[in-house]
């Protein structure tokens, strides 16, 4: 009897195989060969699941979009305070984990592939700037930012804040680590609203 092989989970086995190689050797390693190599798959089978590389590195970091979504909406559900809540999610989107280490630097090395390569992903729309936006408007309707914000403002500082904090945490984690990030994340938090943790 043939093995039924579940083409989801093999895409995803294949899209983690891609990580490991971007790991290893870098966006220039990230062949359709070494990916297949990785995976344990012929040429000819992961070309069955993904017919370019483009298609492959597009469910690779799609995929990453989607563990980050799913480990965010639990978050989300939770019965939180919600500075505690916003702080969680916080710290769900930059690199406080080997997990989430490997992802933000695939995710780094994409985006840089990516940049030039008008006709594939989007990296730039990683749904980061527009989560950030719900969490201050979420802590405007909890009533809990300070008077006088410019909330637009806030947002792109929060932001910056954000994507900066991944970045360092990614280049120098002796330094920024995640007792720090956590506690870059309270100081900013207890700086726009109206009362502490």
């Amino acid at each position: 009897m043939p093995k039924i092989v579940d083409h989801n989970i093999r895409k995803r086995q294949i899209a983690e195989a891609s990580w490991r190689v971007i790991l290893e050797q870098g966006m220039e390693g990230a062949t359709v060969r070494n990916i297949a190599k990785e995976a344990g798959l012929s040429l000819g089978a992961l070309r069955h699941y993904f017919s370019t590389q483009d298609a492959l590195l597009e469910f690779a970091m799609n995929l990453v979009i989607e563990r980050v979504t799913e480990r965010i909406t639990k978050i989300a559900l939770k019965e939180l305070p919600p500075k505690e809540k916003v702080l969680q999610i916080l710290l769900e989107i930059v690199p406080t984990d080997a997990e989430k280490m490997a992802e933000m630097e695939v995710w780094f090395s994409f985006v840089s592939y990516a940049r030039h390569k008008k006709d594939s992903f989007d990296a730039q729309h990683d749904g980061i700037y527009t989560g950030i936006r719900k969490l201050m408007y979420y802590l405007d309707e909890e009533k809990l930012l300070r008077k006088n914000l410019t909330i637009e403002l806030e947002i792109e500082r929060l932001y910056s804040l954000v994507d900066g904090t991944a970045m360092h945490a990614l280049l120098d984690p002796n330094r920024i680590e995640k007792k720090q990030i956590h506690a870059l994340f309270v100081y900013h938090l207890q700086s726009i609203c109206i009362e502490d943790f």
